[in-house]
C-alpha cells in the first residue's frame, strides 16, 4: 500500500513459506475487518453497562475505522522506511494490547482510547501487508491469486462481524468481543515473525510530521463537531468553532500536499475525474454498508428485542449477498462495462434502502428479508467495482498510490457514514420525544440521549408508565433509522447519477 514498488530483501520465499505469509496477512486482515463491526450486537449490552452519551457511543463504534482511515498512509510510508515486518509485527502487538484494555474498559473513555489504539494497530498491519505480498509472490500469477485473497479477507472479516459479536455477547458478555483477539494475536505474531521476511523500499518516501498533524486533528475536529451536533440535535458556538479548525486544517492539509515534493497523499490523482468519481462511490457505498449493519443491528434489538445471536443471524442473508456481489461483479462489469454496472448497483442499494424504511418491520423479519437481499447484492457489486475503477483510472506507474486511496477510502468511508448517520439519527430521536410529563427533568434528560438510557429509566418506573415510555422512545428511535435509510438512499441514487455520467471510458485518440 505505498507508492513504490522496489524492495530489499528476498526475491522469492520457499513455496510453503509463500503461503504461510499469505495465511498470515490474510489473517490478520480478517481480524482488523471483524473489529470494524464486531461491537456493533454488542453496542445494546455495553451502552447498559457503560452508559455513553449519543456522541460517547459514535466515538466508541467509529474512532477505530477514523484512525485506521487517518493513519493508513502514514504507516505505510514508515513501513518502507524502518522494514515492512517490522511494522506489520509492531501492529500485532499494539493490537494485541488494544484488544485486552478494551475488553477491560470500565468507562466510555477508556473504551475510546482502547479502540483509536485498535485503528493505530489495524493501520500497522494493514499499510504494509501488499506490499510483503509483492515481495513473496514474484510470480504475476500467484501474485494477482494472492493480492485476491488478502483483498477479500477484510471484506468477510467486516460481513461476519455481527454474527461473531452476537454469539460471542450472548454467552460471555460484550468484553469478550475484544479478548477473543489475543489469542489469535499472539498466533499471529509466532508464526509472522518465523515466516514473513523483511523488505524495504530502498528509496522510501520523507514522511512528513506536519501533513500527518494536519491531517488527522483536522478530520478529529470535523467529526467531533458532527457528533456534538447530532447530541444537541443543532449547532452552537464550540461545535462551530471545532467545524471552522477543522475544515482550515484540512483545506492547509491538501495545500501542503500539492505543495511538497513528497506528499503523503498526492491529491493530483484527483484531477481524474474518474479517479475522483470511483472513490466517491467507495466512499459513499462502503459507509452507507456499514451505517447500515450498525444501526440494524440496534433496530433489531432495541426494537425488535432480538437477542444478539439472532440479530447476528439475521444479517447473515445481508452478508452472503453481499458476498455474492464481490463473486459476480466482474461477469456483470464484461457484459454491462463497470459504468453501468456500478450506476445500476448503486442504484439497486439505493432501492433496497428505500423499501426498508417503507417497509421495514421488525416483527415481521420476512418483509426485511428482499431489502436485505438487494442491499448486500449492490453494495458487493459497488465495492469492487468502486475498487476496480479506482486502480483502473490511475496511470500504472500510480498503482501503489491508487492502492493506498482506495483503501483509505473504504475506511473512511466506514467512519464518516457511521457519523454522519448516527448524528443524524440521535437528532431525530431526540426532536421525535414528546413531552414525557411522568418524568423527573433528571429522567427527561436521559430518556433524550439515547434509546439505551430510555431503557434503563424505564427499569425504575411504574409497569404502565414504563411501557408507555418505551413505546414512545422506540418509535422515535424508528423514525431515526427511517430517515436514516431515506438520507443514505438519498446520496446513493446521487452518486449513481454521478458514475454514469463521469465513469465514461477514455476516448481513444
Amino acid at each position: 500500500m505505498t507508492g513504490k514498488t522496489e524492495n530489499t530483501g528476498p526475491s522469492q520465499a520457499p513455496s510453503k513459506r509463500r503461503w504461510l505469509v499469505l495465511a498470515v496477512v490474510s489473517g490478520s486482515l480478517l481480524l482488523c475487518g471483524i473489529d470494524l463491526t464486531v461491537l456493533h450486537v454488542a453496542v445494546p449490552s455495553m451502552s447498559r453497562e457503560l452508559n455513553p452519551t449519543p456522541s460517547g457511543l459514535l466515538w466508541i463504534v467509529d474512532v477505530y475505522s477514523l484512525t485506521l482511515a487517518a493513519l493508513l498512509v502514514t504507516c505505510g510510508t514508515l513501513g518502507d522506511r524502518l522494514g515492512r515486518r517490522r511494522m506489520v509485527l509492531s501492529g500485532f502487538a499494539v493490537f494485541g494490547l488494544a484488544s485486552a484494555a478494551a475488553a477491560f474498559s470500565t468507562s466510555t473513555a477508556q473504551l475510546i482510547a482502547a479502540r483509536a489504539a485498535l485503528g493505530i494497530g489495524a493501520a500497522m498491519i494493514m499499510a504494509s501487508t501488499v506490499a510483503i505480498i509483492r515481495v513473496v509472490f514474484t510470480d504475476d500469477r500467484e501474485r494477482a491469486f494472492a493480492i485476491g485473497i488478502w483483498t477479500s479477507a477484510h471484506s468477510v472479516g467486516a460481513t461476519i462481524g455481527p454474527l461473531v459479536g452476537g454469539l460471542v455477547t450472548a454467552r460471555w458478555g460484550w468484553g469478550a468481543v475484544f479478548l477473543i483477539n489475543v489469542p489469535i494475536v499472539v498466533v499471529l505474531l509466532a508464526v509472522g515473525g518465523r515466516v514473513i521476511p523483511e523488505s524495504k523500499n530502498p528509496v522510501p518516501r520523507r514522511w512528513d510530521l506536519a501533513s500527518v498533524a494536519l491531517s488527522v486533528i483536522g478530520l478529529a475536529c470535523v467529526v467531533y463537531a458532527l457528533k456534538q451536533a447530532g447530541e444537541h440535535a443543532g449547532v452552537n458556538r464550540p461545535i462551530l468553532t471545532a467545524a471552522a479548525i477543522g475544515s482550515f486544517l484540512l483545506h492547509r492539509f491538501a495545500r501542503r500536499q500539492r505543495r511538497i515534493d513528497e506528499p503523503l497523499l498526492d491529491f493530483s490523482l484527483f484531477s481524474e475525474r474518474r479517479f475522483t468519481t470511483a472513490t466517491l462511490c467507495v466512499i459513499g457505498c462502503f459507509g452507507s454498508y456499514v451505517a447500515l449493519l450498525f444501526f440494524l443491528t440496534q433496530w433489531l434489538q432495541q426494537v425488535g428485542e432480538y437477542t444478539p445471536p439472532r440479530a447476528g443471524l439475521a444479517l447473515m442473508p445481508l452478508a452472503a449477498a453481499n458476498a455474492i456481489g464481490a463473486i459476480t461483479a466482474p461477469g456483470i462489469s464484461s457484459r454491462w462495462g463497470n459504468r453501468w454496472a456500478l450506476t445500476g448497483a448503486l442504484v439497486l442499494f439505493a432501492t433496497a434502502l428505500s423499501a426498508m424504511a417503507t417497509t421495514g418491520d421488525t416483527g415481521h423479519y420476512g418483509v426485511l428479508l428482499l431489502p436485505l437481499l438487494g442491499a448486500g447484492y449492490g453494495a458487493g457489486i459497488v465495492m469492487t467495482l468502486g475498487a476496480d475503477s479506482i486502480m483502473g483510472a490511475a496511470q500504472p506507474e500510480r498503482s501503489g498510490e491508487a492502492a493506498a486511496i482506495q483503501e483509505t477510502s473504504f475506511e473512511l468511508g466506514a467512519g464518516l457514514g457511521v457519523a454522519v448517520l448516527g448524528s443524524v439519527l440521535g437528532a431525530v430521536y431526540r426532536t421525535g420525544l414528546p413531552p414525557l410529563s411522568d418524568l423527573d427533568p433528571a429522567q427527561r434528560a436521559a430518556v433524550g440521549e439515547s434509546l439505551s438510557s430510555a431503557e434503563n429509566v424505564a427499569a425504575g418506573l411504574p409497569s404502565e408508565t414504563a411501557q408507555e415510555l418505551l413505546r414512545t422512545a422506540r418509535e422515535a428511535y424508528g423514525q431515526g433509522f427511517t430517515t436514516v435509510l431515506v438520507i443514505a438512499s438519498v446520496g446513493l441514487i446521487a452518486t449513481a447519477a454521478a458514475a454514469a455520467v463521469v465513469l465514461r471510458p477514455p476516448e481513444k485518440p
